[in-house]
């Protein structure tokens, strides 16, 4: 399959070279109720290791989540909780809702350069992921929590290091992810900025900081493939 060339009016990505995807609600759909299993996973973490009630265990979540970047981050600062335990048990979910996708696999694939995937989950969860869309040949490195030393996106600093990992030049990378606010440090740096707009609730939670405004915003789409299909390579 080879996808269409995009007429002159498409968005122009000719300069791009370096290609980095988020994972969740990003390389497939909000949905497919993946990260939902997920979220729920992480309120039975909190429940089980803090011993409390399922909605103060939920509130604790977004409190940690708003205020440490992640909800794992905020288990290990407040209560020294072992990150693997965690990793381990908030991705422990079923998959099957996920199944290759040809269309999706042939935009990423047709796009020239490299390609990596940055995410603030697990390597181990993204890996699964990518091998039930079938598209886990296409990327050149995966980018997860631990390579970002419990730094997690949209610290600054993380971007800095992964950009500089892939020796990759920020006006010549896109990036991509569905959390507005994470492309406000990817805009800052000089890549080129793409919101998936999911419309999931989780991508509207988190930190209050930093503050995303349209100008952090190249280009918005509710439709990866679709909009990958139609860009100008």
């Amino acid at each position: 399959m080879q996808v269409a060339t995009a007429p002159a009016a498409a968005p122009d990505f000719r300069h791009v070279d370096v290609w980095i995807f988020d994972l969740d609600n990003t390389l497939y759909r909000a949905e497919t109720g993946i990260f939902a299993q997920i979220e729920a996973r992480m309120t039975a973490f909190v429940q089980r290791c803090l011993g409390l009630g399922f909605e103060e265990s939920r509130q604790v979540q977004k409190t940690y989540y708003r205020e440490h970047g992640t909800t794992m981050n905020g288990l290990v600062q407040v209560h020294g909780i072992n990150p693997e335990d965690y990793l381990a048990f908030v991705h422990d979910i079923d998959l099957s809702a996920l199944a290759p996708d040809m269309a999706l696999t042939a935009a990423i694939g047709y796009l020239p350069g490299r390609r990596f995937v940055f995410t603030n989950g697990c390597r181990n969860h993204a890996a699964r992921i990518l091998e039930r869309l079938g598209i886990a040949g296409l990327f050149e490195d995966l980018w997860d929590i631990r390579t970002l030393e419990g730094r997690p996106k949209p610290d600054l600093d993380s971007y800095r290091a992964v950009l500089a990992r892939a020796s990759a030049v920020a006006a010549r990378s896109a990036m991509f992810d569905d959390i507005a606010r994470n492309l406000v440090p990817a805009y800052a740096l000089g890549c080129t900025t793409v919101w998936v707009n999911s419309g999931s609730v989780w991508s509207r939670q988190g930190p209050e900081q930093p503050r995303v405004s349209p100008t952090h915003i190249h280009y918005e789409t509710a439709d990866l493939c679709a909009f990958l299909q139609t860009i100008r390579i």
